[in-house]
């Protein structure tokens, strides 16, 4: 795995949990000479995990649209950023770059980022590895609520498996190293095939 998707919030959030945790992972990703791919920000847990990353050697690409150049602070020392039009662009171009994908703690941006990258594997338009890192169980929510939607078969079994979650950046990279996806979603039932 050469480089890494992370969305994750332009806020540090409540806690300082999860400014470490976006370190932490910043220097995982460092340490194993994997390229961070992000939101461009110098600020939040956005500005931490490249901060971390580019502290410890790693390489940093940051994607930002021009209009949040200055509302999120354009971090100024990156290997390399990227400026776009949009949002849309900013996530084709994240996709684009990466080979893996990641969310941090974050608001309703970083979760829509996340979803949206989930979408597009369970139709078959990717088929690279993405988690939740749970920092202080902030996702055990939408691992419920994943959970309930499989329950409610809205959510097929084999597609709710393909999210990986680990509190532990470590460990939610080596399950990035062993991700196998299944096979592309159709929308014939199983027992008709």
């Amino acid at each position: 795995m050469k480089s890494i998707a992370v969305f994750c919030g332009s806020s540090n959030g409540a806690s300082a949990v999860y400014k470490e945790g976006a370190a932490a992972l910043g220097k995982e990703l460092a340490k194993r000479g994997i390229t961070l791919v992000y939101g461009g920000a110098s600020v939040g847990l956005m500005g931490a995990v490249a901060d971390a990353v580019l502290a410890e050697g790693g390489k940093v690409i940051g994607v930002i649209p021009q209009m949040l150049q200055t509302r999120e602070i354009a971090h100024t020392n990156l290997t390399e950023l990227i400026v776009v039009e949009s949002m849309h662009e900013r996530k084709a171009k994240m996709e684009q770059l990466s080979d893996g994908f990641l969310a941090l703690p974050g608001g309703p941006g970083t979760l829509e980022e996340f979803v949206e990258i989930y979408t597009w594997a369970q139709l078959g338009l990717h088929r690279k590895p993405f988690g939740l890192l749970n920092i202080q169980d902030y996702y055990e929510p939408l691992v419920k609520f994943f959970d309930h939607m499989t329950n409610e078969q809205f959510l097929q079994e084999k597609y709710r498996s393909m999210v990986l979650v680990d509190s532990n950046p470590s460990a939610l990279l080596d399950k990035f190293g062993s991700y196998e996806p299944p096979a592309v979603k159709t929308y014939i039932k199983e027992d008709q095939t």
